[in-house]
């Protein structure tokens, strides 16, 4: 199995500005992410940078960057640019690794590009966790994924996901006190691989309504009829950095957790 790792990095952030370029145990987080990345089975780690100052941290540390348009509304549009410009094409497989995620799992990287070799009929592979709390269940920011029984997902949301029948019974305004348990339902996580032709046609694809309403790009894949494969995996990834707390919270995880073996 062959695959190449992209790793979008956008310098300009709301909550964190400069975030690409904070410091995770003495080099740039963007770095970190590559350098996580670089110990799952991928041919090759590529960071697709908007800024010069990306591109520069990256060569000073040894990683392969490419420069890309700093205008593009998403991070799969900054993806299909990084697939033109190193040729990948048809389906060579690629996987988004997150630019803000230096704690992820190497072995959960492998996985997720191991669906597009199992599932021919899915365009793009993801992973998801079991849910084991009330709390996650009822977040918003918590995205559910449900899934049939070839492990292809059926569809994401935002909404507490499966609904049982009865979930309602005494009324809608009930605080819900337990979890469903068949189906037991799956926290997404954002970690994609896709068959690099589908990718660099992914932005050309009208958004759908449903994806518009649940604030949830990977449901235009599903609208136009495109399969997503699921790898269910039995841990939780790290926390990723949104926030300078984010921020903080890794900086003080990264010695302990970098010395643990990589879980997949």
């Amino acid at each position: 199995m062959t695959y190449t790792v992209l790793i979008p990095a956008r310098l300009s952030s709301t909550r964190l500005p400069g975030k690409p370029l904070a410091d995770i145990g003495g080099k740039p987080m963007v770095v970190r992410v590559a350098e996580r990345a670089a110990q799952s089975g991928a041919a090759r780690v590529v960071v697709a940078a908007d800024a010069p100052a990306i591109l520069a941290a990256c060569a000073a540390h040894g990683v392969q960057a490419v420069p890309t348009r700093a205008d593009h509304p998403s991070g799969s549009d900054r993806l299909a640019e990084a697939c033109a410009l190193l040729g990948l094409d048809g389906d060579d497989v690629v996987v988004n690794v997150q630019g803000d995620e230096p704690l992820i799992d190497p072995r959960l990287i492998d996985a997720v590009a191991a669906l597009l070799h199992q599932r021919p009929q899915a365009s793009m592979g993801t992973a998801a966790h079991a849910i084991d709390r009330v709390a996650d269940f009822v977040n918003p920011n918590v995205v559910k994924v449900v899934t049939d029984a070839q492990g292809l997902a059926l569809t994401f949301s935002r909404a507490p996901l499966p609904w049982w029948r009865d979930g309602f019974a005494h009324g809608a305004t009930q605080a819900i006190t337990q979890l469903p348990t068949a189906p037991a339902p799956l926290r997404h996580i954002g970690l994609y691989s896709y068959r690099a032709a589908f990718l660099r046609t992914f932005p050309t694809l009208a958004p759908a309504p449903l994806e518009q309403c649940e604030t949830l790009e990977q449901l235009r894949a599903l609208w136009h009829g495109h399969r997503i494969a699921v790898h269910v995996t039995a841990h939780a990834p790290g926390p990723g950095v949104d926030t300078p707390e984010d921020l903080a919270r890794v900086q003080a995880l990264w010695p302990a957790l970098t010395a643990a073996a990589p879980r997949a």
